[in-house]
């Protein structure tokens, strides 16, 4: 039986219906247009896929366009990274575009609309402005500067573009209407003098235009077709179709700009400000800490370009904006990763185990599967010995009848290994126990085939010989806010919702098959969640990040609510 096809969303018809009317298919282009003043984030990772996607299923060409008006607040660093993240995300752009290309053609269209008297030079404070400009019930007041002379106009525009005025001393507006409905519409500001270098003109310009000029005639000059904004940009739709019918010609492609609305992420905020604030503030260490909802943190965190799609194609593309719990997208890195990531044995809160009527000093090494998941990725050998390590939690004294681990005359398997059973302990001077006492069965070694191999016993761990055991760092990331929507919460600054335990930093001990492994590498803990090397990993000093625990653990926190 064949897949059902998957419905369109209402983009899709958006574009269908364009095309039936007569649009030419040869004539879709799409665009994804970051300001490089900050890292992506996951809600740009959907946005991202929405366009992408559309330039993969109708085979047109996606431009990936920096809208780089504010030099105050956009760096090269920003521009490289925000690359990094869509190839790495799987996508390929036709065209790498800047709104800073287009500043000459910006400066002569704004020079032609002073001439056409449709826009002028005004020389208020900006609070006077905001006072003028009126309330949603209540009409603006002209300008005491909108009836300057064209004369009068180009020149101090002309003047403006050659630094000869200060930051905040003159603005250019469109002349509009400062009765309309729509306040965007009441004469915006088109430029503004800023005496900052830019990462890519230098000290070119002194004036730099605003993002609702630049916009619509940026996606105009790309022959963009589908201008693709989150939600509050509806209200500018109307002011981005009036710019465009000043400066459009007959026979040339006019972009048509369409909202969707944000996907919000539980326990995170997603504002670059408050993103920023978090790096400056030191609560996190840079833009790609795992912690981070960064396409940059994820991937450091060990989450796969495919979990990430397989998760913004989930959400998909609506009107109405909605908060999506994280457990979504960490669904979808624990399938991924179950997939691909090989099995390995680790131990992060060790004990040591002897096994008692073990030969001393002799060691074997068993046969362990690499991923059952994936029967090609062949299996591995792993070392045993008299002395192991295993987890604390896994053993106890005296247990009820659910707990299946290791208890005082009770029988686990270690996996891949042997049935043990547990005779004594000894404690320090606290009560804690730092040595569990075992007896095994020589006869009932995993895959042997012999009758004790296939005895039943309720419970298996996992394990590291201390021999041959490797120390390693690792970080256990959990969630960076305790509340479910921290930046939405009246009269309470999002920062006092940070989770204290957000990170915590183990010595654990790992199987010997690591030793090689590289940053990047993904692989399972057996029996703990899903890992992966970080970049602060040297030779002979393994730093592994936990992308994952193996089960949502968060949700049972909220099942005890």
């Amino acid at each position: 039986m064949k897949d059902a096809p998957r419905s369109l969303n209402f983009i899709e018809h958006i574009i269908e219906e364009d095309l039936e009317k007569g649009f030419s298919k040869n004539d879709l282009r799409f665009r994804f247009p970051p300001e490089p003043n900050g890292y992506l984030h996951i809600g740009h990772a959907s946005s991202i896929c929405l366009n992408f996607g559309l330039g993969l299923r109708y085979d047109a060409p996606v431009n990936l366009r920096f809208d780089d008006t504010n030099p105050s607040k956009e760096e090269k660093e920003y521009v490289e990274a925000i690359r990094s993240d869509v190839e790495w995300l799987g996508f390929q752009w036709d065209k790498e575009c800047y709104a800073s290309d287009y500043f000459q053609q910006l400066y002569e269209w704004a020079v032609m609309l002073i001439k056409e008297g449709k826009a002028y030079i005004d020389s208020q404070s900006s609070e006077a402005m905001a006072e003028q400009k009126g309330t949603p019930t209540e009409p603006g007041t002209d300008s005491p500067y909108r009836n300057r002379s064209v004369e009068e106009n180009l020149q101090l525009f002309e003047e403006m573009k050659a630094g000869k005025h200060g930051e905040g001393t003159h603005v250019l507006r469109a002349k509009i209407d400062m009765a309309a409905t729509n306040m965007l519409m009441r004469d915006p500001i088109m430029y503004r003098v800023l005496h900052k270098p830019h990462h890519r003109t230098n000290t070119d310009w002194c004036i730099y235009p605003m993002y609702d000029w630049t916009h619509g005639e940026s996606d105009y000059i790309e022959s963009v077709s589908h201008s693709l904004c989150t939600l509050e940009f509806a209200p500018h739709r109307e002011l981005y179709n009036w710019f465009l019918d000043q400066v459009v010609e007959e026979g040339r492609v006019r972009p048509k700009q369409r909202e969707f609305a944000r996907r919000n992420l539980s326990h995170t905020v997603v504002s670059k400000r408050k993103l920023l604030e978090l790096v400056n503030r030191g609560i996190v260490k840079s833009w790609d800490d795992p912690r981070m909802p960064t396409i940059s943190g994820l991937r450091r965190r060990g989450y796969t370009p495919e979990s990430i799609r397989n998760f913004a194609d989930t959400i998909g593309i609506a009107k109405r904006e909605n908060v999506v719990d994280v457990s979504l997208l960490e669904f979808h890195v624990r399938e991924h990763l179950n997939q691909i990531a090989p099995r390995v044995m680790a131990v992060l809160d060790p004990v040591k185990l002897v096994i008692t009527n073990y030969p001393e000093g002799q060691e074997e090494w068993l046969t362990a599967e690499n991923n059952p998941e994936d029967p090609g990725a062949g299996e591995r050998e792993v070392p045993f010995s008299r002395e192991l390590y295993i987890e604390k939690d896994d053993f106890k004294e005296e247990a009820n009848r659910k707990f299946f681990r290791l208890k005082l005359g009770g029988e686990v398997r270690l996996k891949n290994g042997y049935i043990i059973k547990a005779e004594s302990c000894t404690k320090d001077t606290d009560g804690n126990i730092t040595e569990i006492q075992c007896t095994y069965d020589p006869k009932s070694k995993s895959g042997s085939g012999t009758e004790e191999s296939l005895r039943k016993v309720k419970g298996t761990l996992h394990w590291v010989s201390v021999a041959h055991a490797i120390p390693a760092e690792v970080r256990l990331y959990d969630r960076l806010f305790s509340h479910e929507t921290p930046d939405a919460v009246k009269d309470r600054d999002f920062m006092e919702f940070i989770n204290p335990d957000s990170l915590k930093v183990v010595t654990a001990y790992i199987e010997p098959s690591l030793k090689g492994a590289e940053p990047g590498e993904r692989f399972q803990f057996q029996r703990l969640g899903y890992f992966n090397i970080d970049t602060d990993s040297k030779a002979g000093a393994l730093v592994f990040n936990r992308t994952v625990p193996l089960r949502d653990t968060w949700a049972k926190l909220k099942d005890q609510d």
